[in-house]
């Protein structure tokens, strides 16, 4: 993974250098807490916060975890009917790319994809419900309603496509 271009993706570029300055690959990525993005620079508690939200998205990319399993829930309520915004984004062309390129570079392929997607949808407030091979399904709107999800899934999506547009590999385009 790319550290500056998820950092991108997750609209905090401008840590990019202090980043790379401090050898913060993906796997130090992973264990980041909030001492050390003070540390690394990160003043901003708002900052902090979505870095750390978008790093928890990326502890979880194999199979994200309910609500209820995360404990969100921990007693029960009664049944409610409510709205929620279900957006499902899939990798357009994947079959024939996964044709063209070697296992272990389709695999990086699809794990920057569904990194862009993380971090994009954690950056909307939205909630990863389920990898699917190429394919993301996303909530937006559990477990609590805004009156705004339908709008920041269509943002979602338009910032997914375009951090997608930018990836280069060969045999990829957007």
């Amino acid at each position: 993974m790319d550290v500056e271009r998820w950092l991108a993706q997750i609209g905090l570029p401008q840590y990019a250098a202090s980043f790379r300055a401090n050898d913060i690959d993906a796997e130090v990525l992973r264990v980041l807490d909030e001492s050390d993005l003070e540390k690394l620079g990160v003043t901003s508690l708002g900052h902090r916060k979505r870095l750390l939200g978008a790093i928890q998205a990326l502890k979880e990319p194999a199979r994200a975890r309910s609500p209820v399993e995360e404990g969100a829930l921990a007693r029960p309520r009664a049944p409610e009917r409510r709205q929620l915004t279900v957006m499902f984004c899939d990798l357009v062309g994947s079959t024939a790319l996964s044709e063209r390129l070697d296992p272990e570079d389709f695999r990086d392929v699809i794990r920057a994809y569904q990194d862009c997607c993380a971090g994009v949808v954690t950056r909307f407030e939205g909630y990863v419900a389920k990898y699917l091979g190429d394919g993301v399904l996303i909530y937006f709107g559990d477990p609590s309603p805004d009156e705004d999800d339908a709008e920041r899934a269509v943002r979602a999506a338009l910032a997914i496509r375009s951090g997608i547009a930018g990836f280069t590999h060969e045999g990829l385009r957007s």
